[in-house]
């Protein structure tokens, strides 16, 4: 079942869980993600990012509808991290279902003026808008980027940001980065910052870059208010790994995609599921039949 950003979060807002937005970059990551949710009666949001899009073709926005269509789970199509206006209106008429505009590397006014831009044009469609506010950090191994300093979301500055821009969710900085943490790091979220904005944001919230925090911490991230996380280094290292050991012991006659590929479908799914399970997502496919 197809539907908006706005109408697969406002369950999880209500309810309080986090549905996984999945950066699917292929057909077989789609695959285990997609068995992953039905498996588990979960929703899912699939994240495209503008890089994503650009190697598999608008094609491929197709064979997500394809499956968003041929499934009872509530499947959402959501542009990650939009940079431009011309983007935003690109997967629009694509099909996107949701988008993000990502305009949090600039000033505070310019921020605000895109992403009223942008919900104007996209709430016209029905699409649902997810803008940024403060900046996510980057460990330099990820498309998605961010920057070296994590500048935290004011909780007085979201509640103006939200109510200008008529946003529908919104991700906020807390202490995650994009990508895998080097060994040195060890992050920690700003929960205590979290938690004043639940309290003056009812939108629902967005965590980007939670890959490498702990799942102790993610799990409270998800009680506290954070409705929606993206998940998009942990499936893919996992996708590569089981490829790796299957090229490693399938010999020189391994080259059909039907004998490449589904250990490594099946590793994703693995992943897929345990964040499923961390977020509270499982068994709430029902909740959207009401």
């Amino acid at each position: 079942m197809l539907v908006s950003g706005k109408e697969i979060l406002e369950v999880a807002n209500k309810i309080g869980f986090a549905v996984p937005a999945f950066n699917a970059g292929s057909g077989q990551l789609l695959e285990g993600v997609m068995r992953a949710c039905e498996e588990l009666q979960s929703p899912v949001i699939i994240a495209i990012h503008p890089d994503e899009l650009s190697f598999l073709t608008d094609s491929f926005v197709d064979q997500v509808k394809y499956y968003a269509n041929h499934t009872k789970v509530p499947v959402c199509i959501h542009l990650d991290h939009g940079a431009s206006f011309e983007q935003v209106i690109h997967a629009i008429h694509l099909g996107f279902t949701s988008v993000m505009i990502d305009a949090s590397h600039l000033d505070y006014e310019d921020n605000i003026a895109i992403s009223k831009k942008v919900v104007e044009a996209a709430h016209a469609t029905g699409v649902s808008v997810e803008a940024e506010l403060g900046t996510i950090g980057d460990t330099g191994d990820s498309i998605e980027g961010g920057v070296t300093e994590v500048i935290y979301t004011d909780p007085n500055v979201a509640e103006g940001f939200v109510k200008e821009t008529g946003v529908d969710s919104l991700a906020i900085a807390i202490g995650t980065a994009h990508g895998l943490y080097p060994d040195y790091l060890d992050p920690k979220l700003r929960l205590d910052i979290l938690d004043e904005i639940a309290e003056k944001v009812e939108i629902p919230l967005v965590l980007h870059g939670g890959s490498s925090n702990p799942d102790k911490e993610i799990a409270s991230a998800v009680e506290k208010g954070i409705n929606k996380i993206n998940i998009s280094s942990d499936i893919k290292i996992a996708f590569l790994d089981a490829m790796k050991e299957v090229l490693k012991n399938g010999g020189k006659e391994l080259r059909e995609p039907n004998t490449l590929f589904p250990e490594c479908i099946e590793a994703t799914k693995q992943v897929a599921m345990d964040k499923i399970k961390l977020f509270k997502s499982d068994n709430k496919v029902a909740l959207y039949y009401k």
